[in-house]
Formats: C-alpha cells, sequence, structure tokens
C-alpha cells in the first residue's frame, strides 16, 4: 500500500515537471515578439525594445529562462506581467480566488444532486423516475455552456429579472459581495457537471446491483434496503471518486466560457485578456496554474481510491 502511494506521489511529481516544459515551450513558440506588442509604435526606437528585452529577460537563451521561470514558480514567483507591470502573483491571487469560489460553490451543489439523482435512477433502472432522470442528463451533457448559460440569463435575468445577467462587482471585493451576481454561474457550471457525474453513478449502481454478491445476499433474505446502503453504495460510489475529482479539476481550469458570458472575474477570463494583451509571461503563469491544480486534484483522487478500495489496502507489491 505505501509502495502504491509513493510510485503515484513520484508520478505526479513527474507530471508536473513535465507540464512546466510543456507550458514553457507552448508558450515560447507562439508567433510575435512579446515587447514588440508591449511598445507598439515605441519599437522604433531600438533602445527601447532592446531595454524591454533586458528588463524581462528575454535576451537570455530559452534554458536558461525556463530554469529562471521553473525555479521562481517553485518558490512562488512567477514573474512580472508586461501589460499591467506588477508581480503575476498579485495579479492572479484575487482571480484564483474567485474561480475557486465559483468551482467550490458548484462542487457543493451539484455533487450531491448528482449523487442523489444517479442512485434513484440506477436503483429505478427503466422506470419513469429513471427516463426523465437521463433525458435530462444527456440534454444537459449535449447543450453547449454557452447557449445553457445565455438561456439562464434570458430566462432569469431578462424574463423574470430575479437576478443580475452578468457580474459587475469588482474583482477584488469581499466574497459576500459576489453572492447576487455569482448565482447564475454557479448554476449554468452545476449543471454541467450534475449531468456528467450522474451517468457515471447510475451505471455504477446498476452494475453494482447485477453483481454476484449482490444476488447472493438477496438469495439469502437481506432486507432490500440493507442491500442497498451495505452493498450497493459504498462499491457503486468507490469507481466514482476518480470522476469527481476530474470534473472540480475541470471546473477550475475549464469555466473560461462561463465567465466571459458572466462577465466573471476569474482565471478563465484573465487568460483570455492576457492573451489579448499579448502578456505571455501571463498566459504561462495561469496555464501552469490549472495544470497544476488538474494534476493535483487526479493524483488526490487516485491516493482517495488506493485508501478507500479494501483490495488496495491488503495488495502486496
Amino acid at each position: 500500500m505505501a509502495k502504491l502511494i509513493l510510485r503515484r506521489l513520484a508520478l505526479g511529481v513527474l507530471t508536473l515537471v513535465m507540464v512546466t516544459v510543456i507550458v514553457f515551450v507552448g508558450v515560447e513558440l507562439l508567433p510575435g515578439d512579446v515587447c514588440t506588442a508591449y511598445l507598439g509604435r515605441d519599437t522604433v526606437l531600438t533602445n527601447r525594445l532592446e531595454n524591454c528585452h533586458r528588463d524581462f529577460g528575454l535576451d537570455r537563451p530559452a534554458y536558461e529562462r525556463y530554469f529562471a521561470w521553473a525555479g521562481g514558480a517553485l518558490q512562488g514567483d512567477l514573474g512580472i506581467s508586461i501589460k499591467r507591470n506588477k508581480p503575476i502573483s498579485e495579479v492572479v491571487g484575487i482571480r484564483l480566488r474567485n474561480t475557486l469560489l465559483l468551482g467550490a460553490a458548484a462542487s457543493a451543489i451539484g455533487i450531491p444532486i448528482a449523487i442523489l439523482l444517479g442512485v434513484i435512477a440506477g436503483l429505478w433502472r427503466d422506470r419513469v423516475a429513471d427516463l426523465w432522470i437521463s433525458t435530462t442528463a444527456i440534454f444537459a451533457m449535449t447543450i453547449p455552456e454557452f447557449i445553457s448559460a445565455t438561456l439562464l440569463i434570458l430566462v432569469f435575468s431578462v424574463l423574470l429579472g430575479w437576478l443580475p445577467g452578468i457580474v459587475v462587482t469588482r474583482p477584488a471585493a469581499p466574497i459576500l459581495e459576489f453572492l447576487p451576481d455569482v448565482i447564475l454561474p454557479i448554476v449554468a457550471l452545476a449543471f454541467v457537471m450534475t449531468a456528467h457525474i450522474l451517468r457515471m453513478v447510475r451505471t455504477c449502481v446498476i452494475d453494482v446491483m447485477a453483481s454476484d454478491y449482490v444476488q447472493m445476499a438477496t438469495l439469502k433474505g437481506v432486507p432490500y434496503w440493507q442491500r442497498v446502503f451495505r452493498h450497493v453504495l459504498p462499491n457503486a460510489l468507490l469507481p466514482t471518486i476518480n470522476l469527481v475529482a476530474l470534473t472540480i479539476a475541470w471546473l477550475l481550469g475549464g469555466t473560461v466560457v462561463i465567465e466571459i458570458v458572466f462577465n466573471y472575474p476569474g482565471l478563465g477570463r484573465l487568460i483570455i485578456t492576457s492573451v489579448y494583451d499579448r502578456d505571455l509571461p501571463l498566459v504561462q503563469a495561469v496555464t501552469l496554474i490549472l495544470a497544476v491544480l488538474y494534476v493535483v486534484f487526479n493524483l488526490a483522487a487516485d491516493l482517495l481510491t488506493l485508501i478507500a478500495n479494501p483490495r488496495l489496502r491488503t495488495m502486496k507489491v
């Protein structure tokens, strides 16, 4: 068991190293010159262009800049935003908080609902409840995010006037000030994530209900709900740990469309703005943060699965 955990941790560290290389190389391959885009018309002044390259370390070889950037990122120093001329950690900090708020709220709402509906659909397979739940889930999985978000704005903001359609709160505002504006973005995210987890839970419940040990418990006369709570649910929900973790990671990195539609000041909107501004150090930093979050959540899911699975706990390596 301990060796399995150490292997997962080592693989996670190796993955993070590869992520830094891929992010750095990907940004390096983008066309154009950062300082040229930053200075604009002033690029005719050769001295200013050279000074810009020197100030941001762009005149050094790529491998030197990689090790300097990776070493700084390891210590929490993500560099300087060229467009804003301030430390990237100051720019990203508030936006990361806002994205975490959005993802945490959507997860807190969507995950319990998804598990509950998935269990209901699995236990009452092919009945009216299952048909309604499964049909709604398939609809939620197929409709694009920008359409569902736009429909929410149309209904609850334009037609009913219950909630604001866009976020007008300043990015650094206290969390409580975001509550009225953030309801629709949370619902839009939770709507999508609930459908994916729901389908997984339903499939697992159906598979476990048809397993040999549940059939044996039925033959022994074990009451139905006792079979459900003692045998079905623990074994059916275990495989969903990975999906839940990956879905949360997707929420943190895949909120770009939702944030753009609702004008929400999170990492997704920040990375779009930084691409438009040609602020490549900021693009590099935000991409690294999102990639690290995805790897960390995936690693956490693997470790939770190892700890929660009795067969893996007793496995000899």
